[in-house]
């Protein structure tokens, strides 16, 4: 394999396809036929059209729960075909465009069932998925953020680990994200667009006001630490992987995460794309942080040290609380076991328990 953008894909993203719903053995299969990175989007975008196959087969012969299911994992197959893809922006958008149909069609079909939502913002739309295990009624609800280059496709596990847990999810795609991404550029001020979403959300009938926390991965997981620090009224929030100053990270960035920063930050060189990484600190607003928050970082992550989480933690006012783990790359989705259950069993403690932060701050 002689494409390093191709030799930087394959060797630093497969637990994460895997985490996310992606098959193992689909992974290999596709990643050894290829020879260079200009391959990449056509060859994901091919295996997910064997699932959009699958799901209108499915749908044909009235297995619904299984045509949804197949959509939602050609959805994700189409987000992997387009998630780095950013000098082609011709075939990025296609494949993106498919995704975000894959996944309109899957929304319906799935148990629990999800809603599409556009929230009017800075004169775009950000675009969201409900989704709910208890229909009708107001549920405690939890807020996912993406990252530089995941969206609202990449989520359906994600999900599943909080609607087990008696919590509603909404996932959004926000500036620079996913289906806003053409028209809204990367921004550090997210409590901007954590107000905004809050506001949405409390006028929904399914979601619980008085409950909504925030959970955040990646890039997510500082502009989730960023809706904390505004004292807004979500309850709790988890940040998972997330830089505290993107700007001192930039050289540790591969070549394809530093160019869709670039793309998606609108930024004219990658000069330009450096003084933008840098506005993304959350120096002088970590101390803002009063709500309860759970910071979570791996020891083996080559993009954000796991002492910038460290720092996080010790720096919020409220109750902080770190978990390293040794073993965790980016995202930590090599360890999805070590965090997954652990972040939602922590949400469910703040929204479906008694939901009241104590003023005890006790780091570990």
């Amino acid at each position: 394999m002689a494409d390093s953008l191709l030799e930087t894909a394959v060797a630093n993203w497969g637990p994460r396809f895997v985490a996310n719903g992606v098959d193992a053995a689909d992974y290999a299969r596709i990643t050894s036929a290829l020879t260079t990175w200009d391959e990449w989007c056509g060859a994901w975008s091919a295996a997910a059209d064997v699932h959009v196959a699958l799901a209108t087969d499915a749908l044909a012969q009235g297995h619904s729960r299984s045509a949804g299911e197949a959509y939602a994992r050609a959805s994700v197959y189409f987000h992997f075909a387009k998630f780095l893809f950013v000098h082609d922006l011709t075939q990025a958008r296609h494949a993106h465009q498919r995704a975000v149909e894959s996944l309109n069609a899957a929304l319906p079909l799935l148990q629990p069932v999800g809603s599409r939502h556009e929230i009017p913002f800075d004169g775009a739309t950000l675009v969201g998925v409900f989704r709910s295990p208890t229909p009708g009624i107001a549920t405690p609800t939890v807020l996912l953020i993406p990252g530089l280059d995941s969206t609202k496709e990449e989520f359906r596990d994600v999900e599943k680990s909080f609607h087990d847990r008696g919590m509603a999810t909404f996932a959004l795609d926000g500036p620079g994200q996913g289906e806003a991404e053409w028209d809204l550029p990367i921004r550090s001020d997210w409590e901007v667009v954590g107000e905004v979403v809050y506001d949405y959300l409390r006028g929904l009938s399914g979601v619980n006001a008085t409950r909504v926390g925030v959970w955040g991965v990646s890039l997510g997981g500082y502009y989730a630490a960023r809706v904390a620090s505004a004292n807004l009224p979500y309850v709790a929030t988890v940040a998972l992987s997330g830089p505290y100053d993107f700007g001192d990270a930039w050289d540790n960035l591969n070549p394809l995460t530093r160019h869709a920063f670039q793309v998606r930050a609108f930024a004219r060189d990658e000069n330009e794309a450096r003084r933008r990484a840098q506005t993304l600190t959350l120096r002088d607003v970590a101390g803002r942080i009063t709500a309860p928050l759970l910071t979570i970082m791996g020891k083996r992550d080559r993009l954000f040290s796991w002492h910038e989480g460290e720092r996080l933690a010790h720096e919020a006012a409220g109750v902080s609380e770190l978990l390293v783990l040794d073993e965790g790359n980016h995202g930590c989705a090599n360890v999805v076991y070590r965090h997954r259950p652990y972040a939602a069993d922590w949400l469910a403690h703040y929204l479906v328990g008694n939901g009241t932060p104590t003023n005890a701050k006790g780091v570990s």
